[in-house]
């Protein structure tokens, strides 16, 4: 499966993710409301959270999972957050995801939206799935409203995603047919 970067929006341009980007990201984990739904079961300090959450996107890419890529913003050459398409299962199903994660200075501005879109596009386009979903902690109310605004729907309630609860939206190649015309 062919995965490419240097996808455009209106706003962003995404690019894969590089292990330098580990210093960016400890901002991410600083924050506790970004951690709110991302648990830290190894009780691992910030900086190293970071070098393991890209550690973890490098390997998806390696293993050919696909994967989060960066999102830089095109006017200030910034990284705001990431999205991407990634292989992953969930109660017992392998599953095509868009997964998004932005810092929060970024929030409310689109860009999550913005992005998933684009992934949820580029994984159609290039026939990578016959549905793809987002996989959500059931509180994570922001979360649903971008994959409701992805076109997405709640699809499983009370799934279960590496030993947690979830709640998986979901899109359809003919629901995303329909929503392009």
């Amino acid at each position: 499966m062919k995965y490419t970067d240097g996808l455009e929006t209106t706003r962003l341009i995404t690019r894969f993710v590089v292990p330098e980007d580990a210093a960016l990201w400890i901002e991410y984990f600083d924050d506790p409301v970004n951690c709110t739904f991302i648990p830290n079961t190894n009780m691992l300090p910030n900086e190293e959270r970071a070098k393991e959450w890209i550690g973890y996107v490098l390997k998806r890419y390696a293993e050919n999972r696909l994967g989060m890529q960066a999102l830089i913003h095109k006017d200030t050459g910034e990284l705001i957050g990431m999205c991407g398409l990634m292989i992953q299962e969930v109660s017992g199903s392998s599953e095509t995801e868009v997964g998004y994660h932005l810092l929060r200075r970024h929030w409310g501005k689109g860009y999550a939206s913005e992005a998933a879109q684009k992934f949820r596009d580029y994984g159609f386009e290039n026939n990578m799935a016959d549905s793809i979903v987002s996989i959500i902690h059931p509180l994570n109310f922001l979360s649903k409203n971008v994959a409701m605004r992805n076109g997405m729907s709640l699809s499983e309630k009370g799934g279960n995603w590496r030993g947690m609860e979830v709640d998986v939206f979901r899109i359809t190649l003919p629901e995303w047919e329909k929503l392009k015309r």
